[in-house]
C-alpha cells in the first residue's frame, strides 16, 4: 500500500471516530423510554415514592459525575412539591443493575406514583429534559 493511500485511510478513520464521539456526547443525558419497569422503593431503602413523581438516581462510589447529578436532582426536588429524590448505590447492591437494566452510572429514572418508570436518563440529565419528562407524568 502506498503511503498516500495509508494517510487517506487513517484520515478517514479519524473523521469517523470524531463523528461517533460527537454523536455519543450529544446523546449523553438525553431521555430514553422507561420500558415496562416497575421500581420498588424498598430497593432504595425508602418506604414510599413521591406523590407526584420520584427521581431515582443509580450511582456507584467511583462514579465521577454522580455527585454533580446528586446536587442537581436535590436542588430540582427542593423547588417542587410532590417530587422526591432517591439514590441507589449499585456498589453495595450490584444485583439491582441487572434488575433495572442499568449499564452506566449515573442513570436517573423518572418514576410515577405507582412505581412505573416513565423515563430514564443516562449520564448527566439536562434540566429541560427533566422538566419535559416530569410534565408527561
Amino acid at each position: 500500500m502506498s503511503p498516500g493511500i495509508a494517510l487517506v485511510v487513517i484520515g478517514a478513520l479519524l473523521v469517523i471516530a470524531a463523528a461517533v464521539g460527537i454523536v455519543l456526547r450529544i446523546l449523553d443525558g438525553r431521555r430514553r423510554g422507561g420500558g415496562h419497569l416497575l421500581f420498588d422503593p424498598a430497593d432504595a431503602g425508602a418506604a414510599q415514592l413521591g406523590s407526584h413523581a420520584t427521581l431515582v438516581q443509580f450511582s456507584t462510589e467511583m462514579c465521577a459525575r454522580c455527585p454533580q447529578v446528586r446536587r442537581m436532582l436535590s436542588s430540582y426536588v427542593a423547588h417542587s412539591d410532590g417530587l422526591h429524590h432517591l439514590e441507589v448505590d449499585l456498589t453495595h447492591n450490584p444485583e439491582l443493575s441487572a434488575r433495572y437494566r442499568v449499564l452506566q452510572t449515573p442513570t436517573t429514572f423518572v418514576v410515577d406514583g405507582s412505581g412505573a418508570v416513565r423515563a430514564r436518563f443516562h449520564g448527566v440529565p439536562h434540566r429541560h429534559a427533566l422538566t419535559e419528562a416530569l410534565a408527561a407524568v
